[in-house]
């Protein structure tokens, strides 16, 4: 009979999303996993969140993240660990601060706008596509320049094979990588076309210092730090790939979640349309659609050093795994965890329970949280407020589905009805 690890596994593999809370439930905050050689094991709920953050000492990225080096390269932060770690981290924090971020806001409210100029009322359109559109194109925009935004598109579908390596499984990932498939070939093509045109683009921007513009890459080509270290070409490049990899995918689906919330609870929509992006109504929504749907559902580590939780010993070695979307859907932690209900974010709400970082983990948390949490936090917001002010949109009978495992997306899109388009303020 197969064993109580292969049932877990096979039932992953099925469905993947509800089954982590059923196996959280069925066997507690330590479950190992796996078949044959692939083994996992799982750290599930707050505490176990916790642990990690907390002992970051203990674990690795480099072995547990070591899939995205074909995409992201040998030297991004997400593949990065110890003090090469702390090192790019630091010179590229001045690129995702907020004063930084608030120069962006602009360039997100000019693409949404953008996108609902185009909306005519009484047709159907998916969301969730028009709005990865205006992602896609603020994400060019902001971390490349205008030089390489103006060629946006052949950039974004270039862009796109190579992040159609994120939806592969482990094993799928390492078949097409072992016999030479052609998935595998057309997305290094497309990497290699990508690495290129930035590498260009890095030697202008050290040939033309004076053009510097207030993208990420420019920020990244001037970052110095107090000893006079600067980024490397290589690093420079692998860095604005990472982040492309790791924020455009996420915050589209983050997007497409909410429009679906939102277009079936129509007295949240009224409640925050008109506020401006900064304006905690909205903020409220775009916290609340990453705790329903985190768009990264699980995260790894790789064990470093033996310790033991809960009273389960887990060896060096072992490829360890969190889920936020199993924190996030834990009654003992948020009342009614299926619900879309923003206002649990509401300091004024009685009984309003402001969460730990172990508690909300959209962006993970400790020494490797995602650098750009605020970028697309805000960019979310800006997006939503946009929409909320200018679009009235109606639900659509379709069934919503989850699907990717780098970024949780909803298949087939999120089809709405735009009832009416309205001109908006230029704020």
């Amino acid at each position: 009979m197969p064993t109580a690890k292969a049932i877990d596994y096979f039932q992953l593999l099925r469905r993947p999303y509800d089954e982590l809370v059923d196996m959280y439930r069925r066997r507690g905050p330590v479950v190992k996993t796996g078949l044959g050689p692939i083994r996992f094991t799982f750290l599930l709920g707050a505490e176990a969140n916790q642990f990690v953050f907390a002992n970051s000492d203990l674990f690795r990225w480099r072995e547990a993240m070591e899939f995205l080096v074909p995409i992201t390269g040998e030297s991004a932060l997400i593949v990065s660990d110890g003090a090469p770690h702390k090192r790019r981290r630091r010179l590229m924090q001045p690129a995702f601060h907020h004063r930084q971020i608030a120069e962006y806001v602009d360039t997100f409210r000019r693409n949404a706008d953008q996108v609902i100029d185009g909306w005519r009322p009484g047709t159907v359109v998916d969301a969730y596509a028009e709005f990865r559109r205006a992602i896609r194109r603020s994400t060019i925009e902001l971390l490349f320049g205008d030089r390489l935004a103006a060629d946006e598109q052949r950039l974004g579908d270039q862009l796109q094979l190579v992040l159609d390596l994120l939806d592969l499984l482990p094993f799928e990932r390492l078949v097409q990588e072992r016999f030479g498939l052609p998935t595998w070939r057309r997305s290094l093509a497309a990497k290699a076309e990508v690495d290129g045109l930035v590498y260009e683009e890095i030697t202008y921007r050290r040939a033309h210092p004076e053009q510097a513009g207030k993208d990420v890459l420019s920020a990244l080509v001037e970052a110095v730090d107090e000893d006079g270290d600067r980024l490397s070409d290589e690093e420079i490049r692998d860095q604005v790939i990472s982040l492309i990899a790791a924020g455009y995918e996420t915050t589209s689906a983050a997007m497409g979640w909410l429009v679906h919330e939102l277009v079936n609870a129509p007295e949240h929509w009224q409640r925050a349309a008109g506020a401006p992006y900064d304006d905690p109504a909205v903020a409220n929504l775009v916290s609340e659609g990453l705790r329903l749907h985190p768009p990264a559902v699980m995260s790894g580590r790789y064990v470093a050093t033996e310790f033991e939780f809960a009273g389960e010993q887990i060896p060096v070695g072992s490829q360890l795994v969190i889920s936020p979307y199993v924190t996030h859907r834990l009654a003992e932690i948020w009342p009614e965890p299926k619900r879309f209900d923003p206002e649990r974010w509401n300091p004024d709400r009685p009984g309003y329970h402001k969460p730990t970082p172990a508690e909300f983990l959209p962006f993970a948390a400790g020494p490797h949280r995602c650098i750009g949490a605020t970028f697309a936090t805000v960019e979310l917001q800006v997006i939503l407020s946009r929409l909320l002010e200018r679009v009235t949109l109606s639900p659509v009978p379709q069934r919503i589905r989850p699907i990717g495992y780098g970024a949780m997306r909803p298949r087939y899109g999120v089809q709405v009805r735009v009832e009416e388009v309205r001109q908006g303020q230029d704020v």
